[in-house]
């Protein structure tokens, strides 16, 4: 009986959420008016002189006031730069136009039918999540390749598209940092982390695996986690939500015919063919898909820079040939057609991009984001909590910033010079602040509409339900986020206590022992 009551607690306060957030502005109106927020507060923060450093260049922390006139002519000189250049522009519009044209052809859907025919329906869930963690050792390709897979996959087992959506959407960002694949972040976090601990030990060295072993077994848990809540709290809510009519017309899992059963067998050989060729070209030392030190993986590696031409070539070329061979494609045409109805689609995400970008170059400019991390690291190291506790309190605190400043490298920049030496003088290692770091940061993704993605999510959603909107996709995510990082917190203090090794040549206390 108190379960059943709880439950509907979670639900009404879910449904709460939903209703307040979709009936905030269009996510565009919303940054606009956060744009003129920040114009604001940067112009009466301005006037404030802080008593803080900034860890950058070292210099005291000054509010650059937003409304200046060399500001505000700065804002407009650079304004079609700073949306051109946005990263998750370029992304998203070119892996769109192969997954586009794979998806027109009926590359995606013959593919997912075939799959679904020769996969137990219970273990649709757990896939998805371990799918989306895997996605990370190609930079951002889950946000436009694993999350509305997820919404089409769900579809076609008769489930609601939403929670494969909102399942997908866990694993990718939510359990960014549960990582059984070592990744470019792994070496990224490291080095600030090393720059941060040379503040205090100019001779200490870090491995760039710190946080491996933890990090690959945080995977269980998230999947665990993940699933969970997507088949008992996720999936029983929006049972309740219908879907547009036109689309649940459009479901459908019936078996593939002969000709698109010949049509698959062979996209699929020229998508195998296609990785054995690139395989190929990357093997040999000498590979130009190498960076100067001959790794593959590195952040400026050639081919982790090509991920996603290659997402666009990876379903591009089966999609043509399965069309072909499939019949649903008689000329040139039909492959534009796709390409054009995938740009069609992400009209509206352009329009939310364009003042995200402005947003957030306002916000970086301003120094609004550093006046934040600092205060709330002074905050916490005043507290003087004990070791657990403190711990604990940079995840949450992480977890905070993370719903303002969104990218993980960047945050970890400002955070780093003053966390990693902060607990050294307590006798914790770096690896385990960059471990708690790394919690707290995947840990809200999925509940800020400032990630950059998060639009992109909402728009997955409107192709099942128009009226979908920021508040449909926070009240889904919530429950991955607050279950995610309290028992990704307490798994971290377990694991501590239990002295299982962090990663490769870690340790938990400073010195090590």
């Amino acid at each position: 009986m108190t379960d059943t009551v709880e439950r509907g607690m979670v639900q009404r306060m879910l449904a709460a959420v939903e209703r307040i957030g979709n009936r905030l502005p269009d996510p565009a109106v919303l940054f606009i008016a956060l744009l003129g927020i920040v114009w604001v507060l940067s112009w009466l923060l301005s006037y404030v002189a802080w008593d803080l450093t900034d860890p950058r260049n070292g210099e005291p922390l000054r509010v650059v006031n937003q409304l200046s006139g060399a500001a505000l002519v700065q804002f407009c000189t650079d304004m079609v730069k700073t949306f051109a250049h946005f990263h998750p522009i370029g992304v998203v519009l070119v892996a769109m136009l192969g997954i586009g044209v794979a998806e027109h052809t009926g590359f995606i859907n013959a593919a997912l039918r075939a799959m679904l025919a020769a996969t137990a329906r219970w273990l649709l869930t757990p896939l998805l999540i371990a799918v989306g963690i895997a996605s990370h050792t190609a930079a951002d390709a889950g946000y436009v390749l694993v999350i509305p897979l997820g919404g089409i996959l769900f579809h076609a087992a008769g489930r609601h598209p939403l929670a494969g959506i909102a399942a997908a959407f866990a694993g990718v960002s939510g359990g960014f940092s549960a990582a059984f694949i070592p990744s470019a972040i792994d070496p990224m976090l490291q080095g600030i982390s090393q720059s941060g601990a040379r503040i205090v030990d100019p001779l200490i060295s870090l491995n760039p695996l710190n946080n491996y072993f933890f990090t690959a077994s945080s995977a269980l848990l998230i999947i665990l986690a993940g699933w969970f809540i997507t088949e008992r709290v996720v999936e029983p809510r929006l049972a309740k939500t219908p879907l547009d009519e036109e689309v649940e017309t459009a479901a459908g899992m019936h078996a593939l015919d002969e000709r698109e059963r010949r049509g698959l067998r062979i996209a699929l050989w020229s998508m195998l063919v296609f990785a054995a060729l690139l395989v190929a070209s990357a093997w040999p030392e000498s590979s130009a898909w190498r960076d100067e030190t001959g790794s593959l993986t590195g952040r400026g590696a050639p081919l982790m820079a090509s991920i996603v031409p290659l997402i666009f070539l990876f379903f591009l070329l089966p999609g043509v040939v399965y069309g072909i061979f499939a019949g649903t494609v008689s000329s040139s045409r039909d492959i534009i057609a796709g390409m054009t109805r995938s740009m069609e689609s992400m009209a509206y995400y352009l329009v939310i991009m364009f003042f995200i970008a402005q947003f957030i170059y306002a916000f970086g400019q301003s120094n609004l984001g550093i006046l934040l991390a600092l205060e709330g690291a002074a905050w916490l190291q005043a507290a003087g909590l004990p070791a657990s506790l403190t711990v604990a309190g940079i995840i949450v605190l992480t977890g905070l910033l993370n719903l303002f400043v969104g990218s993980a490298s960047a945050k970890w920049a400002l955070l780093a010079p003053i966390f990693v030496p902060m607990l050294m003088a307590l006798g914790i290692s770096p690896d385990l602040t960059q471990a708690a770091y790394r919690v707290g940061d995947s840990t809200t993704n999925i509940i800020t509409p400032l990630m950059p993605y998060f639009p992109l999510v909402v728009v997955y959603c409107q192709r099942y339900i128009k009226a979908a909107g920021i508040g449909t996709v926070t009240a889904m995510m919530l429950p991955y986020s607050a279950t995610f990082i309290v028992l990704w917190t307490i798994y971290l203090l377990l694991y501590w206590s239990l002295g299982l090794p962090l990663g490769l040549q870690s340790s938990y206390a400073y010195p090590a022992p």
